[in-house]
This record gives structure tokens, sequence and C-alpha cells, in this order.
């Protein structure tokens, strides 16, 4: 019903700053949660960020509080992380999920995935 897309993604040397944007399709993207997860290398899919169809609500990994943060645009149909102070521990590839059910830090709540953008921080 939905499809995402991410891009944004790059090489940025640690402290640095990123955007990554989520560009959805269809007429129903507001009432889709939203969410972000990064996966590196040898490791499991991780949450995040999330945000609720109208932008009210916001979730954080404790790893990414204070640094990240997350926002939408209904208007657009595109959802939007921005990444400040990044380390080189942010470094994997970015998901972008939309979901109407489940928890919104699960990826067992998202129905809908994007193709992943590349993430590196360099120390």
């Amino acid at each position: 019903q939905v499809h995402v897309v991410e891009s944004g993604g790059g090489l940025v040397q640690a402290g640095g700053s990123l955007r990554l944007s989520c560009a959805a399709s269809g007429r129903t993207f507001s009432r889709y949660r939203m969410g972000w997860f990064r996966q590196a290398p040898g490791k499991e899919r991780e949450f995040v960020a999330a945000i609720s169809f109208g932008g009210g609500n916001t979730y954080y990994a404790d790893s990414v509080k204070g640094r990240f943060t997350i926002s939408r645009d209904n208007d657009k149909n595109t959802m939007y992380l921005q990444m400040n102070s990044l380390k080189p521990e942010d470094t994997a590839v970015y998901f972008c999920a939309a979901g109407a059910n489940g928890g919104p830090k699960y990826t067992s709540g998202y129905d809908y995935w994007g193709q992943g953008t590349q993430v590196t921080v360099s120390s």
C-alpha cells in the first residue's frame, strides 16, 4: 500500500551531521507511523527513532537521544532524520519503515521497508 525510499547517506567525520530523507508513495502517508532502523555488519537491525501519524509523538533509542531528531512533513510525504554529533558507532545502513500496527520500537511494528542508505562516520 505504501512504498518508501531512503536517501541522504554518506561519509562524514565524527562530530559532523547528516540528514536522511524517506520519501513515501501513495495517498495515505499521514495514516502511518514511521520509523528509522539501522544495521551494521554482523549485527542485528536495531531501532533508532520513530514518529506518530501526525508527528506529535516521537521515540528514540537511548544511544541517539539528544543527537538525532526525527520529523515528518505529511504534505510532502517525507520523513527526515537529522543526525548531529555523529560517532563512529553510528556507522550502519539506515532503513526507513512504515507501519500501522505493533510497537514503534520493534521491527514487527512495521509493514513496509526501504532499501537502506549507508552512513559511514570516520574517527
